[in-house]
């Protein structure tokens, strides 16, 4: 359990385990051994923003198996709140296995045939926990398959009701998807219910299906009931649009070993601002300094193998942004 006082920030869907070749630049065939590594990008974005003093929640299902309990013990280790993660007794916790490219980018083969967390029945959705939400963050995996689908659908709605903002990362997982249409249709259906959304580069291409360099291919993914949307561009940092004011924030250069979980590391920064202050949407300098933040913890979670180990502390942040700044 969280002991923040910091507003409460959910986020649902998917915790599972990466197997992360320790070798880069092989293929899974190849590879002699793997890392056990815990993942998902909801559980991430929990993990990241409890590291850093925030007070997160988690809403998911495992399997109540070895993994599945390793993994609620993760998050508790973590401070993040697990009084929405259930225990599916018929299914097993999902499994990744990830090829890490020489480049540190990854390419994934997944285990769910159905996993747990695709087993998620509105039913068994905390909504007394929902209800205290500030934030509420999802991403599209969840929304692939029932009863998952229903689940999410009727969380983000008791949240938005609860009074709660939506946060939502589509982190498109394209082999998990029957076709590349279905993805976009599924991930677009819910575009207009966020209050802020944060997107790749390679996002914006493949749902727009233009250019992500060109403003107004991102500007395309805007809606009105937005409050921000944020294009992430990998170490060249993040470009932000707001209704009044709209800017690029440049990344931190890192020798990348492992991608996985950079993203979650840098929406976990952004949501613990956001959380502890909402006027950041109208205030430019102080949005600006967030995102420089978001982008100092993105960056270091790329530097050691897996995702929730390589999080960073805000100290850690703070002092990698200085001794960046030193050079």
């Amino acid at each position: 359990m969280a002991s923040s006082a910091d507003a409460l920030v959910i986020s649902f869907g998917e915790m599972l385990i990466d197997f992360v070749p320790n070798t880069s630049g092989v293929s899974l065939a190849e590879s002699h051994a793997f890392i056990k590594a815990p993942g998902g990008a909801p559980a991430n974005v929990a993990c990241a923003i409890s590291k850093l003093g925030g007070n997160a929640a988690f809403i998911g299902k495992v399997g109540d198996d070895e993994f599945g309990r390793m993994l609620a013990d993760i998050l508790k280790k973590n401070g993040v709140n697990i009084d929405g993660v259930c225990f599916d007794v018929e299914a097993r916790t999902a499994l990744a296995f990830v090829t890490l490219r020489k480049d540190g980018e990854r390419e994934f083969m997944f285990y769910r045939n159905p996993s747990a967390d695709m087993l998620l029945k509105e039913s068994e959705l905390n909504m007394g926990l929902i209800k205290q939400s500030k934030i509420f963050h999802y991403g599209s995996i969840s929304l692939i398959s029932e009863p998952c689908r229903s689940a999410h659908l009727a969380a983000m709605k008791a949240a938005k009701e609860g009074g709660a903002l939506l946060s939502y990362d589509p982190n498109v997982r394209l082999p998990l998807w029957p076709s590349h249409d279905a993805a976009r249709s599924v991930i677009k259906s819910i575009w207009f219910d966020a209050d802020f959304i944060k997107v790749s580069d390679d996002e914006v291409q493949f749902l727009t299906q233009g250019d992500p360099e060109n403003e107004e291919v991102c500007m395309s993914l805007w809606h009105d009931n937005l409050k921000m949307l944020l294009v992430t561009d990998g170490e060249k940092g993040c470009r932000y649009f707001t209704k009044n004011f709209k800017g690029r924030v440049t990344g931190f250069s890192v020798k990348a070993i492992d991608t996985t979980g950079a993203g979650d590391s840098f929406v976990g920064a952004l949501l613990t601002a956001v959380a502890r202050d909402t006027s950041i949407f109208d205030n430019e300098p102080k949005l600006r300094e967030a995102l420089t933040f978001a982008n100092a913890c993105g960056a270091m979670c790329t530097i050691q193998k897996g995702a929730i180990p390589a999080l960073p502390t805000a100290a850690e942040a703070q002092k990698f942004i200085a001794s960046s700044k030193a050079k």
